[in-house]
């Protein structure tokens, strides 16, 4: 009987090692990029699906058995792992669109037997390709082979690829042989011969790499761990580029495991996983959002940025988001003056700013409150009739939001009212400010009704700025106040916090 059409549809594994109650699918494109910090489980999953399937041919590939990658030790002989595997495959004329193979470690066997897997041809390229051929050489002594020059079909595709990928010009490819049987691959390149004796580890491994993918027949699956490992950015890119290019072509299925942000760049051509432990269970996320680069970079990425007027709309925003528990991803500036939020949001639109959507301009309110001020604004910031510059004028206002302020009022002697009629709070540190608050009656100067009650406190400005927040946020009136601001930030807060 003849197998064909074999595809992965998921893996839902119920216990493997460290992966609990996990489940991955490798849906949408022919290559699946693992990303996740060390000890994560990412290699698991490919030792997992590397045991699926029995070899169609024994001669040709490898008859992975689960020994191979789970061997019984003193701490464990696996006991109780159990994972299934939805796949789909042909069988001459039948089909098999929806199938499920259930395996298990019981009473010291994994089961079912390896007879009854499916057949499929599966290559999995582990990370001692990486390591330098000269490593596992053990004579010291002159080596001496006889070299030919590899010239059929799959050698010149490997060739011409590799050369891709490494930007190199290499005038052939070759086979070295020592009359002990050794081999060694090796390469001409600008009048220089050389063998995997004399490589970089990262150029032959991209050999090796090459050679299984132009090398095996249709409907295989490529299983590749830590395809990142020893290549640079570029090389790492043309290779993915060559592996989507060839995987389409032979309908393989080709999941590797990585480490490098550089491959998310890629999501709309393969599919991305990112792999999270928790105490509980193994998540997986396909959507690559700021945590999932934390994870992988220490790097904090702050997608969304707010820019405000000064210091205090500064505190307001900062404890908006703590409420939403959106801090950390949020980076607030200061435009000063309240005309700078047209002056500054026209500019993002000028250039462009691929970011507009993440951004948002916030009025005090006091100022420029009605649509139309701020259109006429608009008009004098971003000028010219093109339709180009109309288009952008129209845009602009929609990413312009204000704190909700009664007509005619100052944020700072309304804020300050707010404060006042508060009730007595549990904290005596709080009745004592609502206190110091209710003793400033008058200022020569609206916004310092905050500022005097900072002094009087004698907080260092950021400090008392919080404390005010606080204080602001057991107010009534706080929600409307900063409605439409948080009202943005829910919004934004879904797309960016995984698993929501």
């Amino acid at each position: 009987m003849v197998v064909s059409q074999q595809k992965v549809i998921s893996l839902e594994i119920e216990n493997l090692k460290n992966l609990h109650d996990f489940e991955i699918d490798f849906e949408n494109h022919p290559l699946t990029a693992i990303l996740g910090v060390n000890g994560c489980g990412k290699s698991t999953i490919l030792h997992a699906l590397a045991c699926c399937y029995k070899p169609i041919n024994e001669s040709e590939s490898t008859n992975y058995k689960f020994s191979y990658f789970f061997t019984p030790t003193t701490h464990s002989i696996w006991e109780g792992s159990s994972f299934s595997l939805n796949h789909q495959y042909r069988i001459e004329h039948q089909e098999f669109p929806n199938s499920k193979t259930i395996y298990s470690k019981e009473l010291r066997r994994w089961k079912p037997i390896y007879a009854r897997r499916i057949e499929r041809y599966v290559s999995f390229i582990g990370i001692k390709t990486c390591v330098p051929r000269i490593e596992e050489e053990t004579k010291e002594s002159l080596i001496r082979y006889t070299t030919a020059s590899l010239s059929d079909e799959i050698s010149l595709k490997v060739k011409e690829k590799a050369g891709y990928v490494m930007n190199r010009n290499y005038n052939s490819f070759n086979i070295h042989e020592t009359p002990g049987r050794a081999s060694y691959i090796g390469v001409e390149c600008e009048n220089r011969e050389y063998s995997s004796l004399s490589m970089g580890a990262g150029e032959q491994r991209v050999f090796t790499v090459l050679k299984q993918v132009f090398g095996s027949p249709k409907y295989g699956l490529i299983l590749i761990d830590e395809i990142d490992l020893l290549l640079h950015d570029d090389a790492l890119n043309r290779l993915i580029e060559v592996l989507v290019e060839r995987a389409a072509a032979k309908n393989f299925q080709i999941i590797f495991t990585t480490h490098a942000q550089a491959v998310t760049e890629f999501s709309d051509k393969i599919n991305i996983r990112h792999i999270l432990q928790t105490p509980d269970k193994t998540l997986c996320f396909k959507e690559t959002k700021p945590d999932a680069i934390h994870r992988l970079t220490g790097r904090q990425e702050r997608p969304l940025e707010v820019f405000v007027e000064d210091d205090l709309a500064r505190a307001t925003i900062k404890k908006v988001c703590g409420e939403l528990g959106l801090s950390k991803y949020v980076s607030i500036k200061e435009y000063g003056a309240a005309s700078n939020c047209f002056t500054t949001v026209s500019a993002a639109l000028l250039k462009d700013d691929e970011n507009i959507e993440s951004m948002l301009f916030v009025l005090d309110g006091d100022e420029y409150s009605s649509e139309s001020k701020k259109r006429n604004m608009l008009n004098k910031s971003l000028t010219g009739d093109t339709e180009r510059l109309t288009n952008k004028r129209n845009r602009a206002i929609n990413y312009i939001r204000q704190f909700s302020l009664p007509s005619g009022c100052k944020p700072e002697k309304y804020l300050h009212s707010l404060i006042i009629q508060l009730p007595e709070q549990n904290s005596e540190e709080d009745n004592e400010v609502i206190r110091v608050a209710r003793e400033i009656v008058v200022v020569n100067d609206s916004h310092k009704y905050i500022d005097e009650i900072i002094r009087r406190m004698d907080f260092e400005r950021p400090v008392g700025l919080k404390v005010v927040m606080d204080l602001l946020s057991k107010s009534a009136e706080w929600e409307n106040y900063t409605s439409e601001v948080k009202t943005w930030l829910q919004l934004k807060g879904h797309q960016i916090i995984e698993g929501t």
